[in-house]
C-alpha cells in the first residue's frame, strides 16, 4: 500500500494537476483578495487633511477637519463621511496611553482650504462635536506623568463610505488666534535659566500700547509656548473682543521650564521660600518692554491663574512700582507668609483677585480670602475679589449653570471676561458705570 500510494501522488505532483478545493475554502481565499484589494484601493486614495483646533473654556477642542480633494465639487452629504480617532500620548509611550473613538460629525459643506465656506471647491469641511466631558475631542491631554498638559499624536482617519475614498494624513493645522502669537520667544537668564515665551504685537504697532502679561497654571510649564496659550484659553487676551477695551494690547504669555511654585528643588513653595523662577521672569518682562518701545509702561497689567496666581503676586510684592494693575485667579499663594508689611505696599495696585469657593486646591479660606481681607483693612481702595460658588458652564450649551467645572478653574472667567461682581455680590463700577473685569483692567494707569 506504501508503494502504490507514493507512486499515486508523485505522478499528480509532478503533471502540476489542480486539486480540487473545496467550496468553503474558496470562499475564503475570494474574501481574503477582495479585502486585499479594498486595502490596497484605500492606500491608492489615501489623501490628506487640515486639523483646525480652537480654544474653548476647557481646553482646546479639534472643531473642524478640511479635507483635501483632487477635483471640484459643489454638493456633500455629511451622512457618507465617519470619521475615527486614534490619540496617543508620546511621553508615556504609545503602549501606556491610547485612546481611540469616533468623532461626531455635525455639519460638512463645501469650502477653501481656510474653511470657509464656497459654492464650488477642492476642499471639503466637516465641523464636529466638542465638548468639556469628550477627551477624544481634543488633542491635548493632561497627563501628571508627562508634568501636565501635552500635545498627544491625534490621528484621525476619514472615510468616504460612498466611494472608499481616505483622508489620514494630517498636511497642516490650524489654531485661531495662536496662530496670531510669536511662538519662538526665548530668553536666557545668568546662562542658567531659560524661559520660552509666545507674544502677540498689535496691529497699530506705531502708538503706545499696554501689555498683558498672562502666567499659566502649574500643568502648562515646558518648552512650547502654544501649551499655555490652549491649555486655557489664555490666546483669547488676542481676540478682537479683548483687543477692543484696550484699543490694541500687546501680550506676552512666558512659559516657566517646569512650574512657576518650583523652589529650586523641584517642590512646591507657597510663600515659606522663595520659588526660582521669579528673577528671571521680571527679568525676561523688562527686556521685553525695553525691546517694544511702544508698550505703555504706565499700563502694564499682569495676570495669571494657581502658580500664575501666586507668580502675579508674588511680582508685585517684590516690584510694587512696576505694574499698573492685576488680575490673579485661583491665588495658590498663602496669606500666612506674606507679612502686613508688605501688604501695605501693594495696597494700592489695583487688583482684582477671581477664585471659586469649592476650589480643592487653591483653598480660598488659605489664600484669597484673606488676602482680600487684609487689604481692605490695610485701606485699599482698588481691589476687588469676584468670589463664585462654583465653577459652571458660561456658554450654556452643557448646563449652564447646572454643569460645574472642578472648582479650580475659575480662570474661565478671567479669559471669557466674564467676572464682574465684588465681594460683596455688587456690581464691580468705575464712575458710576458697571464694568467688566477688561474694561476694570484696561482703565487703569500707573
Amino acid at each position: 500500500m506504501k508503494k502504490y500510494f507514493l507512486l499515486f501522488i508523485i505522478p499528480l505532483f509532478l503533471s502540476c494537476q489542480t486539486i480540487p478545493i473545496p467550496s468553503e475554502a474558496t470562499t475564503i481565499i475570494k474574501m481574503a483578495e477582495n479585502q486585499e484589494n479594498q486595502e490596497n484601493q484605500v492606500k491608492q486614495n489615501s489623501g490628506t487633511y487640515t486639523l483646525v483646533v480652537e480654544g474653548y473654556d476647557w481646553g482646546p477642542g479639534a472643531s473642524k477637519v478640511i479635507l483635501h480633494l483632487e477635483e471640484s465639487l459643489s454638493s456633500v452629504q455629511m451622512e457618507d463621511y465617519t470619521i475615527t480617532v486614534q490619540k496617543k500620548a508620546q511621553c508615556m509611550g504609545e503602549e501606556k496611553e491610547t485612546t481611540s473613538g469616533e468623532r461626531t460629525i455635525l455639519y460638512a459643506y463645501i469650502s477653501d482650504e481656510q474653511g470657509n465656506k464656497v459654492d464650488e471647491g477642492k476642499h471639503i469641511s466637516l465641523v464636529l462635536l466638542v465638548a468639556p466631558n469628550r477627551q477624544i475631542s481634543s488633542p491635548m491631554q493632561y497627563l501628571p506623568a508627562c508634568g501636565g498638559n501635552v500635545w498627544t499624536d491625534y490621528r484621525m482617519t476619514i472615510k468616504d463610505t460612498s466611494s472608499n475614498q481616505v483622508w489620514d494624513i494630517e498636511k497642516d493645522r490650524i489654531r485661531p488666534l495662536v496662530d496670531s502669537f510669536n511662538l519662538k520667544g526665548k530668553f536666557v537668564y545668568n546662562a542658567e535659566i531659560t524661559l520660552t515665551f509666545a507674544d502677540f504685537r498689535p496691529t497699530n504697532q506705531n502708538e503706545k500700547s499696554p501689555l498683558i502679561i498672562w502666567l499659566h497654571g502649574g500643568g502648562e510649564g515646558g518648552i512650547d509656548p502654544s501649551v499655555p496659550l490652549m491649555a486655557n484659553r489664555a490666546a483669547n487676551y488676542a481676540s478682537p473682543e479683548m483687543q477692543a477695551y484696550f484699543g490694541g494690547a500687546y501680550v506676552l504669555v512666558p512659559q516657566s521650564p517646569t512650574f512657576w511654585m518650583d523652589n529650586g528643588k523641584g517642590e512646591y513653595t507657597r510663600g515659606e521660600v522663595n520659588d526660582r523662577y521669579n528673577e528671571s521672569l521680571m527679568a525676561l518682562i523688562k527686556a521685553y518692554v525695553a525691546e517694544h518701545p511702544n508698550i505703555d509702561t504706565d499700563r502694564i497689567y499682569v495676570g495669571g491663574c494657581s502658580n500664575g496666581g501666586y507668580m502675579s503676586l508674588k511680582l508685585l510684592l517684590l516690584n510694587p512700582d512696576y505694574f499698573a494693575a492685576a488680575f490673579p485667579s485661583a491665588l495658590a499663594y498663602h496669606t500666612k507668609h506674606i507679612t502686613d508689611t508688605q501688604l501695605e505696599t501693594i495696597k494700592d495696585i489695583p487688583i482684582w483677585f477671581i477664585h471659586s469657593k469649592d476650589d480643592p486646591v487653591t483653598k480660598a479660606e488659605e489664600t484669597v480670602e484673606p488676602v482680600y481681607k487684609r487689604l481692605m483693612a490695610a485701606g485699599a481702595k482698588n481691589v476687588h475679589f469676584s468670589n463664585y460658588d462654583h465653577v459652571v458652564d458660561i456658554t450654556g450649551f452643557f448646563g449652564g449653570d447646572n454643569y460645574h467645572y472642578l472648582g479650580h478653574f475659575s480662570w474661565i472667567y478671567s479669559h471669557a471676561n466674564h467676572s464682574t461682581l465684588d465681594y460683596d455680590g455688587k456690581r464691580v463700577q468705575m464712575n458710576g458705570k458697571d464694568v467688566t473685569l477688561m474694561e476694570w483692567l484696561a482703565a487703569q494707569r500707573k
